[in-house]
Parts: C-alpha cells; structure tokens; sequence
C-alpha cells in the first residue's frame, strides 16, 4: 500500500488566475430578462391570456385524472373502447369506479378516447 494522500497524486490547477487574490465580481446585466412579467416587473399580461392559461390548467388536471384511470388496471382493460364505455362496463361489474371520471366524461371537455388508443 502507498502511503500519504491523494492530494499530492491528482494535483489541481485553478483556472483563470495567478494567486489566491480577490475574485472579480459579475457586473449585474443592464438588459431586461426575457421573462420579465415571471421576475417581478410592471409588465401585465392580458386577462384573455392568463384567464386561457388557467383554462388549460384545469385541463391537464382532468387529463391526468383521466389517464390515471386509464392505467388503473381494476376497472378492466381499456383497449377498443372510450373512456365512458369502460366506466360503465367497471360500474356494471361493481368494480366503484370514480364518480369524478363519470363526471369528467359526459362534460365532454376532455379526450374520449384512453391513453392508449392508436398506440397498439
């Protein structure tokens, strides 16, 4: 075994100076970020525009809700069906499906088809 540390084996360089004098500092950028509205400045965003951003999170809380159910797989398989073909077969066999999926389903605003449809 050799003895000492590893230290002296791997030695390191640091870049981009002589000695160990005081580091410069970055001079805060003068131009404004890309994102400015998201860092905090006076900039407002049209209500259309964040009233449709809401809207489409409320839509991907519904699909993931849906695709959880799609990949649950205790309410039966899901291929070669809709979504509210399979609740009602799971309903059917006293299987409880969740009211919610029903409830997602015959508002229409979602996806009928399951996660799965036209990737097998």
């Amino acid at each position: 075994m050799a003895s000492g540390s590893m230290k002296g084996y791997f030695k390191q360089k640091k870049s981009g100076g002589g000695g160990r004098g005081i580091s410069k500092t970055k001079q805060p950028s003068k131009k404004s970020p890309a994102f400015a509205a998201a860092l905090g400045s006076d900039v407002v965003q049209p209500s259309t525009l964040s009233a449709h951003n809401l809207q489409d999170e409320e839509d991907d809380k519904n699909e993931t809700v849906l695709r959880q159910f799609d990949m649950n797989m205790a309410y039966g398989p899901c291929l070669g069906m809709t979504r509210l073909a399979r609740w009602e077969r799971a309903q059917r066999l006293g299987l409880n499906p969740p009211k919610e999926i029903e409830t997602l389903l015959i508002k229409g605003k979602v996806r009928p088809d399951c996660l799965w449809d036209g990737c097998v």
